[in-house]
């Protein structure tokens, strides 16, 4: 474990950060694929598709240039600026990218370019789809701020003794867990401060 610093907040990206969605939505459109359903979270029901394939186009996907400039999620750049640069707080990225290191190299440029040098302290890349307990233990009982999108990573976050926060979306309205659901940066501002 770890010596915590009172002031890190950690974030997962694709959801929390970045818009990952809008932007693989985009990049099927532009191979070939049409959306069948939009209101959906998994990609192979989104595009009628079979796991398999979706696995294997969302690891491409993240291996892509495209990583490089995946535009912010709603609010997120200018409250994580606020947080950073007001109330000194920092911010440690777990993110289940990819195992390449030119992709996590990619995925550290956009974060850096959107918001700044200074914000990120800490980068723990993981596997495409990857769980993060594991990544999640080495934080255990700091009662850090763990901002996430997926349900079951919220609620590791919970089993490590962070204070989780989710991040609202379509594919997470029906949790009913420990995790504070919250609808954007706005809000999760004003939960921490």
């Amino acid at each position: 474990m770890i010596e915590m610093r009172e002031k890190v907040i950690l974030v997962d990206c694709d959801g929390v950060l970045l818009d990952w969605e809008y932007a693989f939505t985009n990049w099927m459109k532009r191979h070939g694929y049409e959306i069948h359903d939009n209101d959906q979270y998994d990609m192979g029901t989104k595009f009628a598709i079979a796991k398999t394939d979706s696995k294997r186009l969302i690891r491409m996907f993240n291996e892509s240039a495209w990583i490089r400039r995946l535009p912010p999620l709603r609010d997120a750049i200018y409250f994580v600026k606020k947080l950073h640069e007001r109330h000194g707080f920092v911010f440690h990225a777990i993110t289940s990218l990819s195992d390449d290191p030119y992709s996590q190299y990619l995925r550290t440029k956009n974060l850096i370019e959107l918001f700044g040098p200074t914000a990120f302290e800490k980068y723990t890349y993981l596997d495409t789809g990857a769980d993060k307990d594991e990544a999640l233990a080495e934080y255990k009982d700091t009662n850090c701020y763990w901002i996430e999108d997926k349900v079951e990573n919220a609620d590791a976050g919970i089993k490590a003794g962070l204070d989780s926060i989710l991040v609202a979306h379509p594919h997470n309205i029906g949790y009913n867990g420990q995790a504070k659901r919250l609808a954007d940066w706005n809000a999760i501002y004003n939960e921490i401060v």
